[in-house]
């Protein structure tokens, strides 16, 4: 799990868009970092790219960045996660 903070205030308006329910979106990635930065941070967050931006190789809009957040002291890498067993019905809690 990573915890992320985003700066609103860089986000550019014409970003925004507006769904058909009103509700107000934005598309964003939060990318790994090569490295850790001085402040820990270990991931970085910026505004998706249109396929167009990507092809032209327009400068990313970063809004924020984040820290790994490793719960109960423990991480299990997503090959360990894949590969645990599905519950059966049987086993649900309720």
């Amino acid at each position: 799990m990573e915890i992320i903070s985003i700066c609103l205030s860089d986000i550019p308006k014409e970003r925004i868009t507006t769904a058909s329910n009103g509700k107000k979106y934005i598309n964003l990635v939060v990318d790994k970092k090569r490295e850790t930065d001085r402040y820990g941070n270990t991931h970085t967050v910026y505004i998706s790219q249109s396929k167009e931006e990507r092809e032209a190789k327009k400068d990313k809009i970063y809004v924020g960045n984040g820290k790994e957040y490793i719960f109960n002291n423990q991480q299990q890498s997503a090959s360990v996660q894949e590969n645990e067993s599905q519950p059966s019905e049987d086993d649900l809690p309720f």
